[in-house]
This record gives structure tokens, C-alpha cells and sequence, in this order.
């Protein structure tokens, strides 16, 4: 599972690292984005007046609504969709095959029960923040839908949500979950956003796992637990969890 990441990057990075033509919203740098957050993702969109693909870049909110829900309450709990099985359930199948994005992160986080304990004697679960070996960004493989509210008119009526495909994790990150998000290789981008490619099927064939050694992951503080912090610091490695020889990259 993948339930908390990391998205620093600025608006101008987006745009030239994508070759975005349009900025429809300005996603805010986050170091500990949520499920129900608005978060950066691109997208190919066919412009209705021209016939050209335009790729855009947007904030849908992370936790995916399908067009047929009556209601929006259950989008956090679709924040993820398996790979094993997004070409067959309903909540995904559609928009694997139309309506596919790229979510870019600089990390993400995942919680693993270690041998430290609190003073209660129950373990405490290290947060850990995984990351591209290299310094590059990690570009996750995302869906996105549109909900419209029948009670609402205009523009305001409609919701934009998206998920992040998950596959089974490597050995490298394995020991620390059993879930990773799947990632789009550059040269694939194009290829994966194309609206002209109407199969999940063959999408799937896009989507890669990063190798054990283009990963790396590190213990940071619990200050990452609750959703209300934010900041570069969440990023800071956790020295008490050093000390007690926690997993290390």
C-alpha cells in the first residue's frame, strides 16, 4: 500500500520535466500528502475544439471516486488499485483503459513494526521514507476519474480523483512492506497518457517495478504519523532509530 508520499517539486519543474502545455491548477509542494489531498499528477486530455492532445497538469484528489458512486465518501479508500487486478474491477477497469496519469513524487513513506518499543511495551512502528537511489523522482503510475454531483451545477459539480497502482514489493522493499507503487519509465510516458490507447490491457505492459538497487529507504521521525505536518523536516532521518538498529538502507 502506498498511503503517504512526498511531493516537493515546484510548477515550473512539472512543466519542463513533462513537457506540459497546460497548467490547470498549481499543486502545492507537499512532503506528506494524504489520502483525500489534492495532488500533482499530469495528464493527456484531448482538447474538444482543436482534436490535439494537450497535456496538462492538474490536482485531482487522491482517493479515487468512479463515475457511477452515488456519493464521494468511499474515494479514501480507493487511494490504491492493484495491479494484479485493475483491468477487472469495476471501481478501475474504465479508467485503466482511458484515463490514465502520472503522479511524481520524490518518495514515500511506508511503517514497519521493528524490535523498538514504547514505554508501554508496545512496538512502535518506524516510519520509513523510500526514495530513487539516483536523486530522481519517483513517477508513479496513476488512474483518475471525474464524479459529477447531480446536486450541483457548472463547473463546481464536478470532482476529479485519482489512485496509484500498487504491485508486490521488491526484496529491497519487501522487508519493509509487502505493497510498492508501480512506476512509468521516461520513455514510456507518452505511450502510458496516450488517450488513443483504449486497452488496460496493453497499458499494462507499460508499467514497471524499480530495481532493488534503484531504491533506498531510511527511518524518519513519527512526526510523519499525523497529516497535519508538513515540511522538509518530516524528511530528516530519525538518529533514535539508528541507535537502536532499526532496518537501514
Amino acid at each position: 500500500m502506498c498511503g503517504r508520499f512526498a511531493a516537493s517539486a515546484s510548477t515550473d519543474t512539472y512543466v519542463e520535466l513533462f513537457g506540459v502545455d497546460e497548467v490547470v491548477d498549481e499543486p502545492t509542494p507537499t512532503f506528506n500528502a494524504a489520502p483525500t489531498d489534492p495532488v500533482a499528477a499530469v495528464v493527456d486530455r484531448v482538447d474538444k475544439e482543436s482534436g490535439e492532445v494537450v497535456r496538462k497538469l492538474v490536482t485531482p484528489r487522491w482517493g479515487l471516486v468512479p463515475s457511477w458512486s452515488k456519493d464521494p465518501s468511499g474515494g479514501a479508500r480507493l487511494i490504491n488499485a492493484r495491479f494484479e487486478t485493475v483491468t477487472k474491477k469495476p471501481s478501475f477497469r474504465k479508467a485503466m483503459a482511458a484515463r490514465r496519469c502520472l503522479i511524481p513524487a520524490d518518495g514515500f513513506y511506508e511503517w514497519y513494526a521493528g524490535s523498538r518499543t514504547n514505554a508501554k511495551g508496545k512496538p512502535i512502528k518506524q516510519p520509513y521514507f523510500i526514495h530513487d537511489a539516483h536523486g530522481g523522482p519517483l513517477v508513479m503510475a496513476g488512474l483518475y476519474e471525474f464524479w459529477k454531483n447531480p446536486e450541483l451545477e457548472g463547473p463546481e459539480s464536478w470532482l476529479t480523483t485519482c489512485t496509484i497502482i500498487t504491485t508486490a514489493a521488491t526484496d529491497a522493499i519487501g522487508r519493509l512492506h509487502d505493497r510498492m507503487p508501480m512506476t512509468v519509465r521516461a520513455a514510456d510516458w507518452d505511450a502510458w497518457l496516450d488517450p488513443a490507447l483504449d486497452d488496460g490491457a496493453r497499458a499494462k505492459g507499460l508499467l514497471g517495478v524499480a530495481e532493488p538497487a534503484d531504491l533506498a529507504a531510511y527511518p524518519v521521525t513519527t512526526r510523519v504519523n499525523a497529516v497535519r505536518n508538513d515540511g522538509p523536516e518530516l524528511l530528516d532521518r530519525d538518529p533514535d532509530a539508528d541507535k537502536a538498529g532499526q532496518v537501514t538502507e
